[in-house]
Formats: C-alpha cells, sequence, structure tokens
C-alpha cells in the first residue's frame, strides 16, 4: 500500500465530518461517509442512504462529482461510526463501480499499520469490462 499524504488526511477528516453531520444510529440510515477528491482538489462527499435498494456512500459522492461536471478522480476514502472512526473498504459493487469510472483513483484502506492506498483496479482482479 502507498503512504498517505497530508491531503489524504484531510480527504479523511471531511469524510468524518460529513457522516458526523448525518450519523442516523436510530433507524441506520446513514452510518457511512465518504469523501472523493479529484484531480483539480476539488472534494465531493456522500452518505449512505438506505432502504432496500439503498446506495453506498461511496456511490453518492462519486454521483454528486459527475453531477458537478467531474470525470478525472484522483483519491477516495468511506468511514463508519457516528465519528468516522472505522476506515472501511469498498464493498463488491462499489469495487465494480470504481472500475467503471476510475480505476486509477487511488482508494484509501485500513491496513495492518494503519491507512494506506491503492489503485481502485487493484481492488477487483478479473473484473468484467465492456471493453
Amino acid at each position: 500500500m502507498e503512504p498517505l499524504t497530508p491531503k489524504d488526511q484531510e480527504l479523511i477528516e471531511a469524510a468524518r465530518e460529513a457522516i458526523r453531520k448525518n450519523y442516523d444510529g436510530e433507524q441506520y440510515r446513514h452510518t457511512v461517509g465518504a469523501a472523493l477528491r479529484c484531480k483539480n482538489g476539488r472534494v465531493y462527499l456522500g452518505v449512505n442512504v438506505y432502504s432496500i435498494h439503498g446506495a453506498c456512500a461511496e456511490q453518492i459522492a462519486l454521483g454528486a462529482a459527475i453531477t458537478g461536471g467531474e470525470r478525472e478522480f484522483e483519491t477516495i476514502v468511506a468511514v463508519r461510526g457516528q465519528e468516522g472512526e472505522e476506515i472501511l473498504p469498498p464493498c463488491g459493487n462499489c469495487r465494480q463501480l470504481l472500475w467503471d469510472y476510475m480505476p486509477g483513483c487511488r482508494v484509501i484502506l485500513p491496513g495492518e499499520n494503519g491507512p494506506g492506498k491503492v489503485p481502485a483496479a487493484a481492488l477487483l482482479p478479473c473484473s468484467y469490462s465492456v471493453e
């Protein structure tokens, strides 16, 4: 895993702030926050929306970035908990989404010696692709 930079630490804090503002400990509709940094430095946030066909926080952040006209992505992170204390790896569905939209984007993950980052494409070996 690649080491984190100060900008990566800021991104983690942005994801934590997103879930601090939106955490729902009663119905658990919003328990994960995500932050996505684009290559131009802009940061887009998301929280999960839980229901039968809910959406992960990473999906919401990516959708917000795309809606804002972004197409070049640098780093993404998701955190869980009332204070965003746990860094989460993306679920399988999000891994496919990251492969489809930003395989070169770095994903911040938990690690044995603390968090680090890897390219999104490394998270989904033998992935499905229409190309």
